[in-house]
């Protein structure tokens, strides 16, 4: 039974995986964005590569017709020419590098969510113990691991070299074309063949997530114990909140001996309800509820009425609204004045008669 109870076979609480939230433990695959990014960044090189071509030729010339730099050895002039270099590259390079870093930051956003969090870059001790360090490294989860990548690279080489075989032809047909052209087919080849390595680095990416989602399921998963012990820390010891509504009892039971034998009058449901009434037209606006009960309380307060020779009245209409609508030491409201009037009238006549 104690192994059975340890086995993780519930799965993760709220709770429990908010903490691997805040502790940064949540599932995400590196693959899937590196391939969403490559994806992308094959196709802005395919719409954007004849202007960064361009952009670089015409560096290259100016700085062989040395634009910037008239006297090549003179500190200033190799200052300008450097800077109209870098000032090239950003104009060309920021476009392409801004949109890889936005598609980067999508992909990671659409796996975790947006998450703040410092707590995995808190330094640990353990992580500088190489016992511990040895034992993860040779684990499964690290076996499991070197296995994908191995066998993603079987794929990738496989794939490319199938692609290669099938457009053999074309290369071949290179050799005999002048450099332009030559060069304009050998970057249409590279192109077809990035499109198809990112397609393919793509699927592997979706199924490296997929595996990533259940794997870190699997690590959330609790044991029926870990489930009890995290309802009881939320809500409290089951025993601590019997004692806490056993005083609350006693502590209602005293407040209801102490007020019901000065009541004028308990209006009950029968068995239900039971409101003790009291009215001083002295000190008194209107009658006020001394103590109210419900079952158990309810069936107390007409024994401690019987007791004390505290007349019962039975209304139900009145003793159910009473019950849900004032609470003891309040005055009632004014749309049971009437009601509470006749019941008074009754009991102050049935007093007198028994005094007579």
């Amino acid at each position: 039974m104690a192994e059975s109870a340890q086995e993780k076979t519930e799965p993760a609480t709220p709770r429990r995986r908010q903490k691997a939230r805040e502790e940064g433990n949540v599932a995400k695959s590196m693959d899937l964005t590196a391939s969403v990014a490559l994806l992308l960044g094959v196709a802005l090189l395919y719409m954007l590569g004849r202007q960064m071509f361009g952009g670089m030729k015409g560096l290259v010339e100016r700085a062989l017709r040395a634009d910037f730099a008239s006297n090549p050895a003179r500190a200033e002039d190799l200052v300008a020419a450097l800077a109209d270099g870098i000032y090239v590259y950003v104009e060309l390079a920021a476009p392409f590098m801004g949109a890889m870093a936005f598609v980067a930051l999508v992909a990671t956003l659409y796996q975790v969510g947006l998450l703040l969090t410092t707590k995995p870059l808190a330094p640990k001790l353990s992580k500088f113990n190489l016992i511990k360090g040895a034992q993860q490294m040779v684990n499964l989860r690290a076996l499991m691991r070197f296995v994908q990548s191995m066998l993603k690279v079987v794929l990738l080489l496989g794939l490319g070299g199938l692609l290669v075989y099938l457009d053999i032809e074309k290369l071949l047909h290179l050799a005999l074309l002048d450099v332009e052209p030559a060069f304009a087919g050998a970057c249409e080849l590279v192109f077809s063949l990035s499109v198809k390595l990112a397609l393919m680095l793509l699927i592997l990416g979706v199924i490296d997530y997929a595996y990533q989602k259940w794997q870190h399921e699997e690590e959330l998963k609790m044991s029926k114990q870990d489930v009890k012990e995290e309802m009881r820390n939320m809500d409290g010891d089951p025993m601590v909140k019997q004692r806490r509504a056993r005083v609350a009892r006693q502590l209602a039971m005293q407040r209801v001996s102490a007020a019901v034998p000065q009541a004028d009058v308990i209006v009950t449901n029968p068995t239900h309800f039971a409101v003790a009434l009291k009215y001083d037209a002295s000190t008194m606006k209107a009658p006020k509820v001394l103590a109210k009960g419900a079952d158990y309380l309810a069936m107390r307060i007409r024994q401690i009425a019987a007791v004390h020779g505290v007349p019962v009245v039975e209304r139900k209409e009145l003793a159910r609204a009473l019950y849900r609508e004032v609470d003891p030491g309040m005055e009632i409201p004014g749309e049971h004045y009437a009601a509470v009037a006749e019941i008074l009238a009754y009991v102050y006549r049935l007093s007198k008669q028994q005094t007579a």
